[in-house]
């Protein structure tokens, strides 16, 4: 979610540390000053930074300065999930041995690369009666991944069945 900023009479502060359009110091001013500067130069002011003491405000247009928060705020979301992406594995209670060592296979390359997995046990019809039996079959896969390994959230409900994530220990 991208923060909203208070623009031009919206500021309430006294004074301000004001920054121009070039990204230079102008000082502290007062705000009814910050504002006269803002209209004679056609531009918004911003306040960047209410926290401090005083307030930091630019002065930029206000469309300029929200696209390039929007921006950022994408950039930052898809370097976030690029580094710990989860990585999702959907076993079955039918599945035959070696089906289920290549899918364990898969887990192991993921957990090296420091991704959590979830996986996914799916139970259709009649399994749904049998639940200790689809447990029972998760445990048994979890015996396959040979990557040292923790349950961060034990099986519950989750898709069709059931749902378990697995991460590296470290």
């Amino acid at each position: 979610m991208i923060p909203t900023h208070k623009i031009n009479h919206q500021i309430t502060a006294p004074e301000l540390r004001v920054i121009d359009d070039q990204d230079v110091n102008v000082g502290v001013l007062a705000l009814r000053d910050a504002l006269k500067l803002a209209q004679e130069k056609g531009l918004d002011l911003v306040e960047i930074n209410a926290t401090t003491v005083p307030p930091i405000a630019k002065l930029i247009a206000y469309d300029k300065f929200r696209y390039q928060t929007e921006k950022q705020e994408k950039k930052r979301r898809a370097a976030q999930r690029a580094i710990g992406g989860s990585k999702q594995i959907q076993i079955s209670v039918r599945e035959a041995k070696n089906d289920l060592e290549m899918k364990a296979a898969r887990i192991n390359g993921f957990l090296i690369e420091n991704h959590p997995v979830e996986i996914l046990l799916q139970v259709r019809g009649r399994e749904k009666a049998n639940m200790s039996f689809a447990r029972g079959k998760l445990q048994e896969f979890l015996k396959l991944i040979t990557t040292p390994h923790r349950v961060n959230s034990p099986i519950g409900p989750g898709g069709r069945g059931g749902l378990m994530v697995v991460i590296a220990k470290k």
